[in-house]
């Protein structure tokens, strides 16, 4: 029985961590759609160099709401190397979301502004997502290994329970 009350605490951290990764990941997709479109229609620029800068500044505009808000219980005693890790893994990302961009548009030929849109901010983003959520919360943001009585100082119990995170 207490097998299972582990099993939903942890099931309940995970939902609760993607939900806040989720609305990070909005606020991202905002960024990156309207720079995407502005840069497209407005600038009159290639549409993977406008993917790049709208995937560009979303990616920055993701690590500053992951870094403080999603895991913000994650070890603060890494930042360099979980900076260059998190930009690394969105950098992975960026080539996906792109590449889809890319083969939509010129291997297969789909250039309206409809069929750009579904390429990278559909199939594209919904690829590099994925990818993204479990690199950063596997690699990237990294939780303290304490012992439970060590404890977070200063953290609500609830972010506390978060730090112990693990996957199914």
């Amino acid at each position: 029985m207490a097998q299972w009350r582990g099993v939903g605490g942890r099931l309940r951290g995970l939902v609760r961590e993607a939900a806040k990764f989720g609305a990070v990941g909005a606020v991202g997709f905002l960024v990156n759609v309207v720079v995407f479109n502005v840069c497209m229609h407005s600038f009159q620029l290639a549409p993977i160099r406008s993917g790049i800068l709208a995937q560009t500044l979303a990616i920055a505009t993701n690590y500053v709401g992951n870094r403080y808000w999603t895991y913000r219980h994650a070890d603060k005693h890494r930042i360099p190397r979980e900076t260059s890790l998190f930009f690394l893994f969105s950098g992975i990302a960026l080539v996906l979301e792109n590449g889809v961009l890319a083969l939509s548009h010129y291997g297969l030929g789909y250039t309206s502004a409809l069929a750009d849109n579904v390429a990278k901010n559909v199939i594209g983003l919904g690829l590099g997502t994925a990818f993204r959520f479990w690199s950063y919360r596997t690699w990237v943001f990294r939780d303290r290994r304490r012992a439970p009585a060590s404890g977070a100082v200063g953290l609500a119990a609830e972010e506390q329970a978060e730090d112990g995170r693990q996957l199914l």
